[in-house]
């Protein structure tokens, strides 16, 4: 770019005072918003404005709670605070056991809502209405729901037909509790989360059949 001034800039580089008291009320401006942003997600911590907690209460019928350590998520008051508009799906690289203890580790840093093991049950680790350290990205952390499947991706065999079951009910439940479209726009794979350097649900996962399921899940939930 050029030395071109406006009449905003003083000689010598010095900012002019129409620059400052416009770059002033920009800031100004700016940080009210913020301020007013900051406020919208923040106004249920106010004593008797959170929503009730039952401690061991699950989203999805069915689930076992298990819970993860707090270190791993950050609490919230979804979808109040932050929209819910995805499902990442993931796969554990390991046993429930193996998945359920780092969830648990507060040194582990991540965790997902939900596991679903081969045999199709699921557990639920982290509450929807919070914010799950699990995408590896904090915009995609705060707007989704996570759920892991135990296994490896480079196990075709981890992908039981109970799991896939009962996991397309689990997302479908999500999908319709918050009016999301039930499509690979908003159900996506940790592999296609920005700035992720996970291969997860990988090759073997069936993305056809399991949209299938979803869909079909969704149809009949009420």
């Amino acid at each position: 770019m050029g030395d071109t001034k406006d009449d905003g800039e003083a000689k010598g580089g010095r900012p002019g005072r129409r620059a400052l008291l416009i770059g002033g009320a920009v800031a100004a401006a700016g940080t009210a918003a913020l301020a007013r942003d900051e406020l919208s997600r923040l106004w249920w911590r106010l004593p008797g404005v959170e929503k009730p907690r039952t401690p061991g209460a699950v989203d999805f019928a069915g689930a076992s709670w298990v819970a993860a350590s707090s270190a791993n998520y950050r609490r919230a008051d979804r979808p109040d605070d932050y929209a819910i508009d995805r499902v990442v799906i993931h796969v554990t690289q390991g046993s429930f056991d193996s998945a359920v203890k780092a969830f648990q580790d507060p040194a582990h840093a991540a965790a997902a809502h939900y596991i679903v093991r081969k045999s199709g049950h699921v557990t639920q680790m982290i509450r929807e209405l919070d914010v799950a350290f699990h995408a590896g990205n904090r915009e995609y952390n705060e707007r989704s729901v996570g759920i892991e499947h135990e296994g490896f991706v480079e196990r075709a065999s981890s992908f039981t037909d109970a799991m896939y079951a009962g996991s397309a009910r689990l997302t479908a439940r999500i999908c319709r509790r918050y009016g999301m479209p039930v499509d690979r726009k908003h159900v996506i794979g940790h592999v296609e989360v920005p700035g992720t350097d996970h291969t997860d649900p990988g090759r073997y996962w069936d993305w056809d059949r399991y949209m299938a399921l979803v869909r079909r899940a969704h149809r009949t939930q009420v």
